[in-house]
């Protein structure tokens, strides 16, 4: 069952937030061509299906049976196309109580409630707190910001060896070639946006 924490009030509040919000859709999997919700707003620019697809391509076989975190997860696109196309568990990290309502009308619309765990809090600080352990974390947090760069400095620790780390930034932001015990291992470019990956420095492949 989806855990969400917080409560769910506001929802005069919640329908003004989405109600000129655009859709996104679920690529393939069990929840194929599904829409979402995404949130609106100058600070909100969600992952286009062009990106996420692309993804998705360069973890196509990382993905079956793994658990993933989407930390600054806006609308939970990314969390839940993994779990659509056979993620174990995705936990939803947002301290935005609209975009946590947004994920969880989300998920419901999806059927893919009972494997996520949606929490309304600080990305940095649950990756410092949490014991949980991930295969795949997927970030894209405001960009320009230090952010990422602090959630970089953090996640090593929430990381199982094999796992993956996903970077969405733009192209003029520089990120460390290693945190921790992972290295940098692919750049992919997309128009302006960059994804970087990084993977434990003894670990072959991505």
């Amino acid at each position: 069952m989806m855990t969400l924490y917080g409560g769910a009030d506001g929802e005069l509040e919640i329908k003004d937030f989405i109600k000129e919000s655009g859709y996104m859709r679920v690529i393939t999997g069990t929840a194929r061509g599904r829409r979402l919700e995404t949130p609106v707003g100058n600070d909100v620019r969600p992952t286009t299906d062009a990106v996420k697809e692309s993804v998705f391509s360069i973890i196509q076989f990382n993905i079956e049976g793994r658990t993933f975190l989407d930390g600054f997860a806006g609308s939970g696109q990314m969390g839940i196309e993994a779990l659509s196309r056979g993620a174990k568990r995705a936990v939803f990290i947002d301290q935005m109580k609209q975009s946590v309502q947004i994920i969880k009308n989300n998920l419901n619309k999806t059927g893919l409630s009972d494997r996520a765990t949606v929490l309304p809090t600080d990305t940095i600080a649950f990756l410092a707190s949490t014991s949980e352990k991930f295969d795949i974390v997927f970030f894209d947090p405001p960009y320009r910001t230090g952010i990422l760069q602090s959630a970089l400095e953090n996640v090593p620790r929430v990381m199982n060896k094999g796992g993956i780390i996903i970077c969405e930034h733009p192209t003029d932001e520089q990120l460390p070639t290693e945190t921790g015990d992972f290295a940098v291992k692919k750049h992919y470019k997309y128009g302006k946006i960059m994804i970087t990956v990084y993977s434990h420095k003894e670990v072959d492949g991505i």
